[in-house]
């Protein structure tokens, strides 16, 4: 994750309330004894941050209306963070379009907006209209800017998490000396944190989504390109400087055309929506594409199939080294369901060693074209407990 760090060293006591906060972050709707437990604090101490968190309006309580106990008597009382305590803006980047999310604590969208936009070679228009979006959902949701703890921002190409670089060469043409979150923060006043969109789309669905409580995962995104992020021992995975993941990249073909990378024969010439829309017509869009398959054309569900099957090889390598436990598919060619993930799993069936192979389940993602945009506010807002934690004296 690349950004700026706007926390200062903590006190003994602040580190303390930070425990509390942090239990509650990860696991909202939990008793104040289990809370003291998860926490690692007695139970006094933990009920007196409580106090102190509900008077500040970060904490609240509420009664359990599962099951009653078998003895009778008053249900549970449970705490959970203040969904309205801090918010968080997502920025999703892709090839050709902008969308702009406002979140509260709890990933609730408050309000979002969408506009297609040549991103790839409009790097300085994009984060003025990305600006002015902020701008406009922040005020439809009613938050203020001194609410927001940050903006999460998803690019389509590698970023090292550590330096904050963008390897912009031969995927984004024009971003070639643009620094984003330099750029970004000074348009929005707010602290800017910038990664692969694919990340965060595998971010998004592992804390929102399909993959919630999955420790090994990975999410392809299937849109402009093909992306993949990695989710290892719960926590994102980009390598050493960012770069991994770029499933597209993955040579598939001696003989294929160039890629925009300068290789040849890149899975992304081949299985990209583009791609297998410039198969079915030349003059066939992503969207007639989708269209086609939808109203069960042959042509149209033939080449997304055979898509599949490329996709589906290449993810078996990754599954007889990695092992994950699920894959989730997100971006334009998930919207054709079975149509992409049927030959996806066969694949994977076929090439992956079998007991990798059999272990790892295949589904569509749940969030949608929100995936990016989420996980990128999900981003952000993994930093709230440390910036809750601070907003109370000592």
């Amino acid at each position: 994750m690349a950004g700026e760090d706007t926390t200062t060293p903590f006190s003994a006591r602040q580190t303390n309330r930070l425990r509390v906060i942090q239990a509650l972050y990860r696991h909202p709707g939990t008793s104040r004894s289990a809370l003291a437990e998860l926490a690692g604090l007695s139970r006094p101490t933990v009920s007196a941050f409580l106090e102190e968190l509900e008077r500040a309006d970060i904490v609240e309580a509420y009664e359990d209306d599962g099951p009653r106990p078998s003895g009778g008597g008053r249900p549970p009382v449970l705490m959970t963070l203040v969904p309205r305590a801090a918010f968080a803006v997502g920025v999703d980047m892709g090839h050709e379009h902008l969308r702009v999310a406002v979140c509260d604590l709890s990933g609730d969208v408050l309000s979002d907006e969408y506009s297609a936009i040549d991103v790839d070679h409009a790097p300085r228009e994009s984060m003025d209209l990305a600006a002015d979006l902020i701008t406009r959902t922040l005020q439809s949701a009613d938050v203020s800017r001194e609410q927001v703890i940050g903006v999460g921002m998803a690019l389509a190409a590698p970023v090292d998490g550590g330096t904050g670089r963008l390897f912009a060469e031969g995927i984004l043409p024009s971003w070639g000396g643009v620094n984003p979150v330099a750029e970004m923060a000074a348009r929005v006043g707010l602290p800017v944190h910038l990664e692969n969109d694919a990340n965060l789309g595998a971010l998004g669905e592992h804390v929102l989504g399909a993959g919630q409580g999955v420790e090994e995962m990975a999410y392809v995104r299937l849109s402009a390109g093909i992306g993949l992020g990695l989710v290892l021992g719960g926590h994102a995975f980009g390598g050493s400087s960012g770069i991994a993941g770029e499933l597209g990249h993955v040579r598939v073909s001696r003989e294929g055309p160039i890629c925009r990378c300068g290789n040849r024969g890149c899975l992304e010439m081949f299985a990209s929506p583009n791609a297998v829309a410039r198969l079915v017509g030349p003059d066939v869009s992503v969207t007639r594409l989708l269209a086609l398959a939808g109203s069960g054309d042959r042509g149209a569900t033939t080449a997304i199939a055979e898509a599949g099957e490329l996709i589906g090889e290449a993810l078996a390598t990754l599954v007889t080294l990695l092992n994950p436990k699920l894959i989730v598919v997100g971006g334009d060619l998930a919207t054709t369901g079975e149509v992409v993930l049927d030959p996806i799993r066969a694949a994977i069936a076929r090439y992956a060693v079998p007991p990798a192979g059999a272990a790892v389940e295949v589904v569509r993602g749940t969030l949608g074209e929100r995936a990016e945009v989420l996980g990128a506010a999900a981003l952000v807002l993994g930093e709230s407990p440390q910036v809750l934690a601070q907003r109370l004296p000592d």
